[in-house]
């Protein structure tokens, strides 16, 4: 199936790329005009579904990907699930009707770093995926409070994540309460690349590719 993409042009070589999965042709229209007329964007591709996306969006290798989630075929989820790992340096943004924790939770455990909801307006969403792009997690309010009730719930003696040591449960804590990597080094007294080795260590010890799945596995201790 074809995708519809833009011309490129000189001038967007250093802006923030972006890629549509949208099987609503009205919604897709609309994002892609969204894209091409905010400053500092360009739309490298949109397409229906997750099928066609598969192969392109790794070869495209777009700085941010807006996905849904309930899409024909595959879901938003697994397209995520499967990019993830083929092109790390995407983000990907979840753009939904779904607000329940079952498809925020999936989705960030996939490897989502932002979950939007589809009222979400014109310059919200801008401003969230220039967010997402200097590395934080954008989220609706709706949204935003649900994860924030589960980071309040009890935590266990013993955290579920024990195969960490005492730092690296420090700086995984505060990465699921927002902290950027700068703000992790403020608060811990660290340097910033003690924060990013911690991180590293992080990833491969819970066996995740992101900052989103680490912190989904996290949330997700028992009480």
């Amino acid at each position: 199936m074809k995708t519809e993409s833009p011309s490129p042009s000189p001038a967007q070589s250093r802006t923030i790329s972006a890629v549509v999965v949208e099987d609503d042709n009205s919604i897709r229209s609309i994002l892609k005009s969204w894209l091409e007329e905010a400053d500092g964007f360009t739309c490298a591709a949109v397409f229906p579904d997750v099928e066609s996306a598969l192969p392109q969006i790794p070869r495209i290798k777009p700085d941010v990907a807006i996905v849904d989630i309930n899409l024909p075929g595959l879901s938003g989820i697994e397209c995520v699930r499967q990019l993830k790992p083929a092109t790390p340096g995407t983000q990907f943004v979840m753009l939904t009707v779904y607000e329940d924790s079952t498809h925020i939770f999936d989705a960030l455990s996939a490897g989502a770093t932002g979950y939007l909801v589809k009222t979400t307006s014109r310059e919200a969403l801008i401003a969230a995926l220039k967010e997402v792009h200097g590395g934080g997690s954008p989220m609706s309010g709706n949204i935003a409070r649900k994860v924030v009730q589960q980071l309040h719930q009890p935590k266990p003696t013993i955290p579920a994540t024990d195969e960490l040591s005492k730092r690296e449960n420090e700086v995984l804590a505060l990465l699921a309460q927002g902290y950027l990597y700068k703000e992790i080094a403020e608060a811990l007294g660290i340097r910033l690349d003690t924060v990013n080795t911690y991180i590293r260590r992080i990833y491969e010890k819970l066996q995740v590719h992101s900052r989103s799945q680490a912190i989904a596995k996290y949330l997700k201790q028992p009480v």
